[in-house]
């Protein structure tokens, strides 16, 4: 199994990871070693995770979300992935117009 999460780090940004033990993990960073990034912006919070069957899934959806925009992971993180829906650059093309 493995889990995908965001963390919202001191300075609003956000982190996104995958690992197979989400608490040890969690501790990790709440520790200063999760990452270098998490690092220089502590203290993190949890603020989305979903576990995954296996965890190529999860890292799979950790690299997708990673891609995204600070404003698309927000509102990911507070409605879900229909609050989301109609993000993507073509989408966005195609309602103003441009083609």
């Amino acid at each position: 199994m493995g889990t995908v999460y965001m963390l919202r780090c001191a300075d609003g940004t956000l982190y996104v990871g995958s690992t197979v033990a989400l608490t040890r993990r969690l501790a990790e960073h709440a520790d200063g070693r999760g990452s270098a990034y998490t690092r220089r912006r502590l203290p993190v919070e949890l603020v989305w995770s979903e576990d995954f069957a296996r965890i190529d899934d999860a890292f799979l959806w950790e690299k997708r979300i990673q891609g995204w925009s600070h404003a698309k992971r927000l509102a990911f993180v507070e409605g879900g992935l229909d609050a989301v829906r109609g993000w993507s650059a073509r989408a966005r093309r195609q309602r103003s117009g441009e083609g």
